[in-house]
């Protein structure tokens, strides 16, 4: 028979590994914080002992309960059933039901498995539901910025508290899910918690119900600015790869100036959201500095980053939509990515060896790896250098703001021919094209392209370049020596090197230099 998995209040449908499986729910859970979407038919985002006690197979005693995976659907609906007020939910990828569980493994739940079956064999059941892991579907690290100012009052900094630990519980916090911490603004911000500090719902609950309220103004451009540059350190528990986000709670309207906090956390990478409370009404707009405070905050204008709530009260419907959105991480655009924040420079070797048509191939080979890149005037920049004995700067990192202009850029380079000088347009590239760029938050790589041997030393040029902190990729085609090839190329030079013999081999390596560079901005990544 079934050994059943003892779950928590919190373990959710696609928490559950198995198509049909048995659970142990606990006694006693909270009923506000039960998330559930639909009725008989539950959405895989609900919290299976909530769906359990909704379709009345438990009460709040807990109990043993058997969960069915099924496909997912639309428009689960909203109904209200012995305390439990479900949600609508749209659509979503999968669902559960739920029927009674066999009476005979109806231990008291704990909080861990409970083994009925053939205990002769002293081994535990493997423990089914990973809820330590959380929602691995939703990438994010966040701070919440909690309104900690008279303007808010010790009433509502409750209820506050209340919404931001609704908020906390769904998302589904865990170790591979999404980590939480908390800042409180006023008079000046404090760091409540970080990251690191809690990586399970329970513990961020109790963190968050035991915070103290502050009071003084509300330097939410302060506290916004402070969170962005002090928050977000790898020894704070911010992860690799992972969205920042900043969740601006403002009731009212700040004491201070959020532009210049804003524009500094975009260039931090960090995500923020508003949602704003109880928005300055007609007669209080006199007192507001700014009126489109809102916009000059968020990540960006779009209506994505802002959200209004009209009062403290009665805020459980607006967790759900403002989870969903805190795990949208494609929309997430003011994450820094290997291709919205690089600088690539390509160093195009023009001597008389290479010939107009190949020339033609390798401006199609740049043209392919460009493209791959979010070129804007606050994203990845793109530059090109010509080289014979001389060089020539087709465009430089300033020039062109858009990718189609950089594409056009590209295609409109001239074929000079001439001798082989690769040290000579290294040092010329790194001085006048990264020169410019070098304090800039970009991180800088240098794709240096030829099909032959260099008349001069490339090892010393190549060498300044990785200390002026460019990533060096050598490709060489045809001719090219290897051992100038390594020589130019950053460590581990085997993965910063390419060779082919024909030029039409250059288009097979665009997938492999765009990994290459999007590896290496990863691992340089703070």
């Amino acid at each position: 028979s079934l050994a059943s998995t003892a779950i928590t209040c919190f373990t959710r449908g696609l928490d559950l590994r198995k198509g049909t499986e048995d659970v142990l729910c606990p006694a006693n859970c909270p009923l506000w914080q039960f998330y559930v979407f639909g009725d008989g038919v539950y959405a895989s985002l609900s919290s299976v002992c909530g769906a359990a006690i909704h379709s009345g197979v438990i009460t709040n005693a807990g109990g043993a309960v058997r969960v069915q995976t099924l496909p997912g659907q639309e428009n689960y609906p909203a109904v209200n059933a012995n305390g439990i007020q479900s949600q609508v939910l749209s659509r979503w990828a999968s669902s559960f039901s739920v029927t009674a569980g066999t009476k005979n493994i109806a231990l008291e739940a704990v909080g861990r498995s409970v083994s009925t079956a053939r205990p002769s064999t002293g081994k535990r059941p493997k423990k089914t539901v990973d809820k330590k892991a959380g929602n691995k579907d939703c990438k994010a690290d966040i701070a919440f910025l909690i309104d900690g100012s008279y303007n808010i009052g010790q009433r509502r900094f409750n209820l506050q508290k209340n919404f931001v630990g609704k908020v906390a519980v769904m998302l589904g916090i865990g170790t591979e899910g999404p980590h939480v911490g908390v800042v409180q603004a006023s008079e000046h911000p404090k760091i409540e918690f970080y990251l690191k500090n809690f990586t399970a719902a329970k513990e961020v609950l109790f963190a968050i119900k035991e915070l103290g309220f502050r009071g003084g103004n509300s330097n939410t451009g302060k506290a916004l600015k402070h969170t962005a540059q002090k928050f977000f350190s790898l020894e704070n528990g911010a992860r690799k790869g992972i969205p920042k986000i900043i969740v601006v709670f403002l009731d009212g309207w700040p004491s201070d100036d959020l532009e210049e906090a804003g524009i500094v956390a975009r260039e931090f990478g960090v995500n923020v959201f508003i949602v704003s409370v109880a928005k300055p009404t007609t007669e209080e707009l006199g007192m507001v500095q700014d009126i489109a405070f809102v916009d000059k905050a968020v990540c960006q204008n779009n209506g994505f980053f802002s959200y209004q709530m009209p009062t403290w009260f009665g805020t459980t419907k607006y967790v759900k939509p403002l989870v969903q959105k805190l795990c949208s991480h494609e929309q997430m655009l003011c994450s820094k990515t290997c291709y919205n924040s690089v600088n690539i420079g390509f160093l195009i070797d023009g001597s008389s060896s290479v010939g107009e048509s190949n020339f033609r191939l390798v401006l199609e080979f740049v043209s392919n790896v460009a493209k791959a890149f979010e070129i804007s005037d606050i994203g990845s920049k793109v530059a090109a250098v010509q080289f014979t004995y001389d060089q020539r700067t087709e465009f430089s990192f300033t020039d062109h703001a858009t990718k189609e202009k950089v594409l056009s850029a590209i295609r409109n380079i001239r074929y000079m021919s001439g001798g082989t000088a690769t040290g000579d347009a290294i040092s010329f590239t790194t001085r006048n094209v990264f020169g410019p760029v070098k304090d800039g938050p970009n991180k800088n790589f240098l794709i240096v392209l030829t099909d032959g041997q260099s008349y001069d030393d490339v090892r010393g040029p190549a060498a300044a370049a990785q200390k002026a902190g460019i990533t060096v990729f050598s490709v060489g085609v045809a001719w090219a020596p290897l051992d100038d090839l390594k020589d130019m190329a950053s460590e581990p030079r085997d993965s910063h090197t390419f060779f082919t013999r024909e030029f039409t081999g250059l288009e097979q390596m665009v997938p492999d230099i765009i990994r290459g560079i999007c590896k290496d901005f990863l691992d340089s990544k703070q």
